[in-house]
């Protein structure tokens, strides 16, 4: 709808403050200035990289100066006069987004543009894709179910929930300040404990925690009232030395990153208490069936009278899933 492809059923899509689509204007996607980079790159496949780019320019552009300086841009140059099918898959993408900038465009879409590569060129590339796009002073619109995606490419981050906007906000108030535990859910790895209000504290098998000051639910709770809590697994601190009983887990497994490492418990206090660990120490990964003692560090968000979406179930899934 943004790019004029749909039409909006209702509302209204302003483009810096100009009505491109409502009841009553619409305006032509080739008259809205857009770029557009889909997930596969779409280009012409009959097209050398530089008439791939210039596609969208007058023809008397169209093997001018600024073809090639945009290559330059996307560490494509030297490369002009090569066909699709002779690029990467992320050389490939480097020419949509050249071809999406030629137009000097007020606004970029990028559908999931690196969904089809491998993980590490999806790294590499987003952070090109990034400074270029600051280096062209171009205002982006990223689509993505990839949450490391999201948190490292972008300035603001939507999470839409049941067709609406959840929050909004940067990728660093999302994570530490999530609004509601579903939003919590989508955007990295959960656990969720079930505790007190005692102050500006929450009582939990995990000890008394400090909660965030930032507004929350659960802010106001009167003491002695029921509380869903949030602990991240990269709070949550694992120790071969069991100490007190109601803080005792059992090893389920142990999974190695190299830069990191994910341990999943069993809390002994309640059998169907599944938490995960997320750990940077990944030398001294704890064995499987090892009892263990836990521990929180840093302050936890919290709700009142809240519950993990579905249940307690789901949110089980929803972490192992993650």
């Amino acid at each position: 709808m943004i790019a004029g492809f749909e039409r909006a059923d209702r509302g209204v899509v302003r483009l810096a403050g100009e009505v491109v689509d409502d009841s009553d204007h619409y305006v032509a996607p080739d008259r809205r200035r857009i770029g557009f980079v889909p997930q596969d790159g779409s280009l012409f496949p009959h097209l050398a990289v530089e008439q791939n780019v210039g596609f969208g320019l007058p023809r008397r552009e169209r093997r001018g100066k600024r073809v090639g300086e945009l290559l330059d841009m996307v560490g494509l140059g030297g490369l002009e006069r090569r066909y699709p099918h002779q690029l990467s898959g992320g050389q490939q993408q480097r020419v949509a987004l050249a071809r999406a900038l030629a137009i000097e465009p007020s606004l970029v879409l990028l559908d999931e543009p690196f969904a089809s590569l491998d993980a590490s060129l999806r790294a590499v590339l987003r952070q090109d894709v990034r400074r270029v796009l600051k280096e062209a002073g171009t205002t982006a619109l990223l689509v993505t179910h990839d949450q490391d995606e999201a948190l490292s490419l972008a300035d603001r981050v939507a999470i839409i929930h049941d067709g609406q906007i959840g929050q909004y906000d940067t990728p660093q108030a999302l994570y530490a300040h999530p609004a509601s535990p579903e939003l919590a859910l989508g955007l990295g790895e959960t656990n969720f404990l079930r505790g007190k209000a005692s102050g500006d504290a929450v009582e939990t098998p995990l000890g008394l925690l400090l909660r965030e000051s930032a507004p929350a639910s659960g802010a106001t709770a009167v003491d002695g009232a029921p509380l869903l809590v949030l602990v991240r697994p990269e709070q949550i601190l694992v120790s071969g030395e069991p100490g007190d009983d109601r803080r005792i887990a059992r090893v389920l497994g142990a999974e190695f990153y190299g830069h990191d490492a994910v341990v999943t418990l069993r809390a002994e206090w309640d059998e169907s208490e599944i938490l995960v660990a997320r750990t940077s120490d990944a030398g001294t990964l704890p064995k499987v069936g090892a009892r263990v003692a836990l521990s929180v560090r840093g302050r936890v968000v919290a709700w009142s009278d809240s519950a993990p979406p579905g249940g307690a179930e789901a949110a089980d899934g929803a972490k192992s899933e993650q």
